[in-house]
């Protein structure tokens, strides 16, 4: 079996993590890299076992706007550090994929420059799409061409130019012989040429055993790019935003829904899908959730699902990140290892129980994925002979499951068993558990797991009593009354920030039920 397919990664955004200026101004290298060899240390204690380390190549501003795909960026080292470290997570048992930017390059590229400079003379000119010597861009430039995402900073390149082709795969073969990477994470993979990905998976297959390309995609039909002409795997984006809302709205129909779609795509137990509850560009997890106790629900079925599972660098600590002002800085933010590792933290401790079991249990990895139970507020599933139940109420939630066995609880301990033919058990509210066959005699540390309250619960503790209190949990907004629309509104007024007494006296005063139920519906 492949490495990949066996891996629970470990996510680096290393221009945020290790606080490089915003800015190159290329006026020296600062040797930051060497800083991650503890943060290796801490992966391994948590049982990661690849990273996914990028971008770290060149660049004037984020990473993605390459000036030189074989330097590193001089902000985090050079390329002996960036060597230094592969060779120090290989040592201790990690894999390493870096980001292929491809798709793109950035202003300051050798090729661009000079484009710019000779323009209609310029052997370059075939390396970008649609260039228009006759048009301008925001730069003033006197030309225009085609880019990313409407960003003039990232032109695109043109894949169908045997020679950006060439000198993509020369670059490749440069990583590996260099740096001994094991792998590529394609970056905006989804609009990347087909005949290109093509024959990189021919030159992946060849370059060196196992060698892993997947890629970036957020929507779309997963197989057009896994399979086996072209990627390994891509991003589970589908996957991501159910793992989340399926929580917020009490409705793990939507998980399920999602696991039945890509089976329907052809994407069953062989295939490796790279499952995430959030990365460099989206909200923190802990950020998106309006519950705070869904942590454990959440990244049990991050690590028990199909898939890779994968953790952004900070997350494993629980920490918060939300986009301000169209920036994604706050998403990417410098760590202090030390500072978040001073004192008990009860997500490091899930991670690191998951991690543990993950590595123990190649059901995990291999086995079979079948549903057994399913409603709005619980959800069971076996991973070949191993039971996994999550709970997103905040009541108890029964089980009686059509199962013959005894099994013994990974996560929090405990013991279950069949009688005639059935399996009951309970698991308390907005939790989880991971039930492995008791034939199997493992025991695992159990977790001590106290559930924080969310901040929307807290908030609503400290309202005076003549506030109203919310719905019990289930019920549709439509089936609200004024009094739990008002306490609604409080309660999303509460998870966004401190509740004033002036806005406290604007809910209070507002007993317009339509006027309420629009004011809950605008809260995203």
């Amino acid at each position: 079996m492949a490495w990949y397919e066996e891996a629970v990664f470990y996510h680096i955004y290393p221009l945020g993590l290790l606080g490089a200026p915003e800015h190159n101004d290329h006026s020296g290298t600062v040797h930051r890299i060497p800083e991650l060899k503890k943060w290796v240390d801490h992966m391994k204690n948590c049982g990661f076992t690849a990273l996914y380390f990028g971008p770290c190549f060149s660049s004037g501003l984020h990473g993605y706007d390459t000036s030189d795909y074989r330097t590193v960026d001089e902000r985090l080292g050079d390329n002996e550090d960036l060597k230094e470290l592969v060779r120090y997570c290989h040592q201790n048992g990690i894999r390493v994929i870096l980001d292929g930017v491809f798709n793109h390059t950035g202003r300051e590229f050798f090729a661009f420059r000079d484009l710019k400079e000779k323009r209609e003379g310029s052997p370059y000119r075939n390396w970008y799409c649609n260039v228009n010597f006759w048009g301008n861009n925001s730069y003033n430039d006197g030309l225009s061409y085609d880019n990313w995402g409407g960003h003039d900073l990232l032109p695109k390149l043109n894949m169908h130019e045997p020679e950006v082709r060439n000198y993509h795969f020369d670059t490749v073969r440069f990583w590996v012989s260099e740096f001994d990477i094991d792998g590529l994470r394609l970056d905006a993979a989804d609009v990347l040429d087909q005949g290109f990905m093509r024959d990189l998976r021919g030159l992946a297959d060849s370059i060196k055993e196992d060698f892993w390309l997947m890629g970036e995609v957020i929507h779309g039909e997963y197989g057009r790019w896994v399979n086996e002409r072209t990627l390994h795997s891509v991003t589970n984006y589908a996957l991501h935003k159910a793992l989340y809302s399926a929580h917020n709205d009490h409705n793990y129909f939507e998980i399920a829904h999602t696991i039945r779609r890509q089976r329907d795509m052809g994407l069953g137990d062989s295939v490796h899908l790279y499952d995430f509850a959030d990365n460099h560009d989206v909200e923190r997890i802990m950020t998106k959730l309006r519950d705070k106790r869904h942590f454990l629900p959440v990244h049990v079925l991050l690590y028990t699902l199909p898939g890779i599972p994968s953790v952004y660098y900070g997350s494993e600590f629980g920490i918060e990140g939300r986009k301000e002002r169209g920036s994604d800085a706050s998403l990417r933010p410098a760590l202090s290892l030390d500072e978040l590792s001073a004192g008990d933290n009860a997500s490091l401790q899930i991670i690191k129980a998951l991690g543990k079991i993950y590595g123990e249990e190649s059901a995990l990895w291999y086995g079979d994925y079948r549903e057994i139970d399913l409603t709005t507020t619980k959800y069971a599933f076996m991973r070949g002979d191993i039971l996994v139940s999550v709970a997103n109420s905040d009541q108890e939630e029964h089980f009686d499951l059509a199962l013959d066995g005894s099994y013994t609880g990974a996560l929090r301990g405990g013991e279950i068993s069949s009688d005639n033919g059935r399996l009951r058990f309970s698991i308390e509210g907005n939790s989880a558990e991971i039930w492995i066959p008791a034939s199997e005699r493992k025991h695992y540390e159990p977790i001590e797991y106290h559930p924080q309250k969310s901040v929307a619960e807290e908030k609503q503790a400290e309202m005076p009593e003549e506030m109203p209190r919310r719905a019990e949990p289930g019920k549709s907004l439509e089936e609200m009354s004024v009094e739990e629309l008002q306490a609604e509104v409080l309660a999303r007024l509460a998870a966004n920030g401190p509740v004033t007494d002036r806005m406290m006296q604007d809910v209070r005063e507002n007993v317009y039920r339509d006027s309420l139920l629009n004011w809950v519906k605008s809260f995203r």
